[in-house]
C-alpha cells in the first residue's frame, strides 16, 4: 500500500510515495513561495501531485493549526498569507477522489518519529522542534494529544520570562529566547555574515570563543523550557528535532544542562535527537494511514 505524502512548509513542499515499511520513492522538493498565499500553495501542491500514480490515499503535513475534524487550517501565521480557513481535505478529495488526512507539521513529525524514528520504543513522549519558532507535540498512547480544539502542544508560546507590559507578552515566550532564529539573530550581532546555523557551527568548530559563549547561553534557554516540560509531564522521553539538533553533541550538551535544572525525581527522562531529519513530517503524513495498516 502506497500513500502519497506531502509536507507543506513555509519554505519547501516535499512529496513522495511512502510504503508501509516507511520506504520513500519518487521523492521531490519544490520551493513553496509561501508569500504568494495559501491557495497559491495548494494549487501548486495539486499540480505537483498530478504527476504521481499508484497510491491509495493522501497524507498531508502542513504548517499552521489544523482542524482535526475537517482537515482545514484553523490558524496560520503571516508567513503564509490567507492560509487560515483553507479547506485542504475537501479541496484535495474533490480533485483526486482519494481519501485525505491532514495534520499539523510538528504533530506529523512526532508521529513519524513514533512510527519508525526515535520514538518507536515509547508509547508516550513529548517532541519539540527548533527552527524559526519552537513547535511541540504531545504523544500519549501512540496518539497526538490535541486538547480542546486540536491545538495543544504550543510549547514555543510558554510564558517563561517576566512580563513587564501585557502588550509585550510575546517577548516573554520560550521561542523568543530559544528558537534557532533567535540564536542566529544574536550571532549576527557579533558578525552579520552569519546567515544560518550551519555557518554558526562551522565558526564555533573553528574555535571562535565569543560565538561559543553565545551558544552556551542559548543552550541554557533551551534547557529551561525542556526542564519545565519534564516537570509538568514527567514523560518517558523528550525528542528534540529541527536542523540544529542534528548536531548530536549539541543534544548531549542540552541534556546535561537540562539535568542541572531538574529535581532529583525527574533525572531519568532521556532527551533524544530526532532520527528522521527533514523527512520526519513527510513520514508522519504517511503514518496517518500506515500506523494502522489501513486507509480509512
Amino acid at each position: 500500500m502506497n500513500i502519497l505524502a506531502c509536507d507543506i512548509g513555509g519554505t519547501t513542499i516535499k512529496l513522495g510515495l511512502c510504503s508501509s515499511l516507511g520506504e520513500i520513492t519518487e521523492y521531490k522538493e519544490y520551493a513553496a513561495e509561501a508569500f504568494k498565499g495559501g491557495m497559491y500553495i495548494i494549487e501548486q501542491v495539486m499540480d505537483y501531485m498530478s504527476a504521481y500514480e499508484g497510491y491509495e490515499a493522501i497524507g498531508i503535513s502542513t504548517a499552521g493549526q489544523v482542524n482535526p475534524q475537517d482537515g482545514s487550517i484553523l490558524y496560520a501565521n503571516p508567513n503564509i498569507p490567507n492560509y487560515t480557513g483553507v479547506r485542504i481535505k475537501d479541496i484535495l478529495e474533490g480533485r483526486f477522489d482519494k481519501p485525505v488526512k491532514v495534520e499539523n507539521d510538528v504533530n506529523a513529525a512526532a508521529l513519524g518519529e513514533a512510527w519508525i524514528g526515535a520514538g518507536r520504543s515509547f508509547t508516550d513522549f513529548i517532541c519539540l522542534t527548533f527552527g524559526t519558532g519552537i513547535g511541540g507535540a504531545i504523544v500519549m498512547q501512540g496518539e497526538i494529544y490535541k486538547g480542546m480544539n486540536g491545538t495543544a502542544g504550543e510549547f514555543g508560546h510558554m510564558l517563561l520570562y517576566p512580563i513587564n507590559d501585557i502588550d509585550a507578552k510575546w517577548d516573554s515566550m520560550y521561542e523568543n529566547a530559544a528558537s534557532t532564529k533567535i540564536l542566529v539573530q544574536k550571532a549576527q550581532v557579533i558578525d552579520p555574515k552569519i546567515i544560518d546555523g550551519r555557518m554558526l557551527f562551522s565558526r564555533i568548530d573553528a574555535g571562535e570563543v565569543e560565538l561559543l559563549s553565545l551558544l552556551e547561553k542559548w543552550e541554557k534557554e533551551v534547557s529551561r523550557g525542556v526542564a519545565t516540560l519534564i516537570h509538568i509531564f514527567n514523560p518517558p522521553a523528550v525528542i528534540v528535532g529541527g536542523g540544529i539538533m542534528e548536531q548530536s553533541w549539541l543534544v548531549k550538551r542540552i541534556e546535561k544542562s537540562t539535568r542541572e535544572m531538574l529535581l532529583d525525581s525527574f533525572q531519568h527522562t532521556p532527551i533524544l535527537p530526532a532520527e528522521l531529519g527533514n523527512k520526519a513530517a513527510l513520514m508522519g503524513a504517511a503514518s496517518l494511514y500506515h500506523r494502522y495498516s489501513r486507509a480509512e
